[in-house]
C-alpha cells in the first residue's frame, strides 16, 4: 500500500504501492507447511534462532543517520536478530533482521510487547517513538518494537540499482506511453535479476511472518500485540494464520483483502481515486483566488486533463526533472491519501507548477514536489522500491503477457480517465526472474482484532477492508466516513476512532458490534 504515514523520511513517504503461488524453484527443497510445532516451539532446526538473546545497542549508525538518532533520543535501543535466509535449510546461510525497541515507561502497568508495521511494504524500525505519541495512555504500557522486513531498511536490504524509488508507472495516454511503461518494468526486473538473484527466491510475506515469530521468541514473549496498517494488515493476517494463538491485542488499520494481494493489487482502486480527485478539485475550485486552477470542479479537472495530455506530447520540464504521462498520474495518486487541508494544498501547489510547465515550457518545483519527483525519477531511493517489489513479486505469480495489461488499460480509459492507466499498468513482476516458492497463505480463522476502515480510502478501498473483516472471525470494524488511508496510524484527527482504538489497546476489550464514526470538522 502507499506508504504515506507522516513519520517517514521525505523520500520514503512518497512511495507508491499498496500496497497466486507458483512452482517450487528448481534446485530448492520444499518449504515446510506453516504452523507446524517446530515453527512455534523452535524445533525442526530452528531452536538456535528462537533461543538467541538480542544484543541491544545504540540505533545511530553514523553522522547522517537521522532515524537512528531520533530512536536514540527517544530512549529506544536496537538489535539484530539472526534468521535463516532459506527456511527449508535452517543450517545454511543466515541474514540479520533489524529491530528497535522502546521499553514501556509505565513498568508497573506494562501490558506486553507490541510489534509495529506501517505498511508499504517499507521499513518499520523508525516507528516506536511515533506510535507512542498517538497511543494515548496505552502507549507507555507497551514495549514497542519496530521490525524492518527482510529486503528493506536495515534487514538484508535489496538494492537493484533502480533509476526510481518505486515500481509504479502509469501506462500513459496512448500505446507509446504503454510501451514506455513496459520497458521501464522490464528494466527494473532485469536489474534485480543481475544484482540480487540469489536472495529473491527467499523474499516473501510468508518468510517475513516466520522472521516475526523468531523475533517474538528471541524477545522471550509467548504472545505479542500487533499494530499494522495497509500492507501491515496483510502481514498480520498471514502471521495469525501461520502461527495461530501467537497474537494478543491486534489493530489492523486500512486492511488488504488477501484475495486482492498480488502484483495487480492496484486494480479496483481507480474508482476511489477518481472520486477523491473530484473532491480535491471541488476543494481547489473554492480557493481559485489562491491557486488559479479553475472556478468549478469541472474546470479544475479540465486543467489536470490538459496537463496530462501535454505531458504525453512532450515531457514537462520541472526543475531538474522531466515529467511525462507515466508520472503525472503517480503524482496525483500519491497525494490523494487523505482529505486533510494541508495535503490538498500541497497537491494544488504541485498542479499549479505542472500547469505552468505545460504552458510555458518549464517551471521550478516547490520543495515538496522536487522531493517527490526525486523519489519517482532518480535512484536516490532505489533500495525502497527494489525491496518492496521483491516482496510483492515473491508473494504471488503475475500474468506475464503485457498485452493483457494493454487491453485492460484500454477498457478502463473512459470510466477512469485519470487512474485507469495507472491501476491496470504493467509492473516488474511481469518480468521477474523467479516464481513464488509457495502458495499464498489461506487467511482466516478466529482473530479477535480491531479493524479501522475509511469509506473513501484510495489505497485499500472500503471493499478491501470488508473482505478481510469477513475472513477474520471475532474481528470488529470501525468505519470512518472520510477519505483517508491508515487513519489511526496517520494520526488523522478523529477522536471517535482514536479513543476507541486506544481504549482497546489499554483494556483488551473489543466493541460488542461494528461501529461507525462520523467526520470531525
Amino acid at each position: 500500500m502507499t506508504d504515506t504515514e507522516p513519520r517517514r523520511s521525505k523520500g520514503a513517504r512518497r512511495a507508491v504501492a499498496l500496497f497466486a503461488g507458483g512452482a517450487v524453484m528448481a534446485g530448492t527443497a520444499a518449504l515446510p507447511a506453516p504452523a507446524r510445532a517446530w515453527e512455534t516451539s523452535g524445533g525442526g532446526g530452528l531452536g538456535r534462532f528462537y533461543s538467541q538473546h538480542p544484543q541491544w545497542k545504540a540505533c545511530t549508525l553514523g553522522p547522517d543517520d537521522q532515524v537512528g538518532r531520533e530512536l536514540d533520543e527517544a530512549g529506544a535501543r536496537c538489535a539484530d536478530v539472526t534468521v535463516p535466509l532459506d527456511y527449508a535449510r535452517p543450517g545454511g546461510r543466515t541474514i540479520k533482521i533489524a529491530i528497535s525497541r522502546l521499553p514501556a515507561s509505565d513498568r508497573e502497568h506494562r501490558i506486553g510487547t507490541m510489534i509495529l508495521n506501517g505498511g508499504g511494504p517499507g521499513p518499520a524500525i523508525d516507528m516506536p517513538p511515533y506510535m507512542r505519541g498517538i497511543m494515548g495512555e496505552a502507549g507507555p504500557r507497551y514495549d514497542l518494537v519496530g521490525m524492518d522486513p527482510r529486503s528493506l531498511g536495515r534487514s538484508a536490504p535489496v538494492d537493484c540499482g533502480w533509476p526510481s524509488g518505486t515500481w509504479i508507472k502509469s501506462a500513459g495516454e496512448d500505446r507509446a506511453g504503454f510501451d514506455r511503461a513496459v520497458a521501464f518494468a522490464k528494466d527494473l526486473a532485469g536489474r534485480c535479476a543481475r544484482t540480487n538473484g540469489d536472495v529473491l527466491p527467499h523474499i516473501s510475506t510468508r518468510n517475513i511472518a516466520r522472521d516475526m515469530d523468531i523475533v517474538r521468541g528471541a524477545l522471550g514473549e509467548r504472545k505479542v500485540a500487533y499494530n499494522g496498517a495497509s500492507y501491515g494488515t496483510y502481514l498480520g493476517a498471514v502471521y495469525a494464520a501461520m502461527f495461530p494463538g501467537r497474537l494478543a491485542r491486534t489493530v489492523l488499520d486500512s486492511s488488504v483483502d488477501p484475495a486482492r494481494w498480488g502484483p495487480r493489487l492496484l486494480m479496483g482502486t481507480e474508482t476511489a481515486n477518481e472520486r477523491a480527485l473530484g473532491d480535491w478539485a471541488a476543494w481547489t475550485a473554492e480557493r481559485n483566488a489562491r491557486y488559479g486552477l479553475g472556478d468549478t470542479r469541472a474546470e479544475v479537472l479540465a486543467t489536470v486533463r490538459g496537463i496530462l495530455r501535454a505531458s504525453a506530447r512532450e515531457p514537462l520540464h520541472v526543475g531538474r526533472h522531466r515529467v511525462d504521462d507515466g508520472t503525472v498520474p503517480v503524482v496525483l495518486f500519491d497525494n490523494l491519501g487523505t482529505d486533510e487541508d494541508a495535503a490538498r494544498a500541497d497537491l494544488a501547489e504541485s498542479v499549479r507548477v505542472l500547469r505552468k510547465a505545460a504552458a510555458e515550457g518549464a517551471a521550478e518545483p516547490t520543495k515538496a514536489l522536487d522531493e517527490e519527483l526525486a523519489f519517482l525519477l532518480t535512484g536516490a531511493e532505489s533500495r525502497y522500491g527494489s525491496g518492496q517489489s521483491a516482496i510483492l513479486c515473491g508473494d504471488a505469480a503475475p500474468v506475464r503477457d503485457p498485452e493483457v495489461y494493454w487491453r485492460d488499460v484500454q477498457r478502463h480509459r473512459k470510466d477512469s480517465p485519470f487512474f485507469g492507466a495507472l491501476a491496470y499498468s504493467v509492473n516488474p513482476c511481469v518480468f521477474w526472474p523467479v516464481q513464488p516458492r509457495e502458495e499464498p497463505v489461506k487467511v482466516g480463522g478466529h482473530v479477535p482484532a480491531l479493524m479501522v476502515a475509511a469509506t473513501g480510502d484510495t489505497r485499500t478501498d472500503y471493499a478491501s477492508n470488508v473482505g478481510l473483516h469477513r475472513l477474520l472471525d471475532g474481528s470488529r470494524m470501525i468505519t470512518l466516513s472520510a477519505n483517508v488511508h491508515a487513519p489511526y496510524q496517520r494520526g488523522y484527527p478523529n477522536a471517535c476512532v482514536n479513543d476507541r482504538v486506544n481504549g482497546y489497546l489499554a483494556t483488551g476489550r473489543l466493541p460488542e458490534h461494528d461501529l461507525t464514526c462520523a467526520p470531525q470538522r
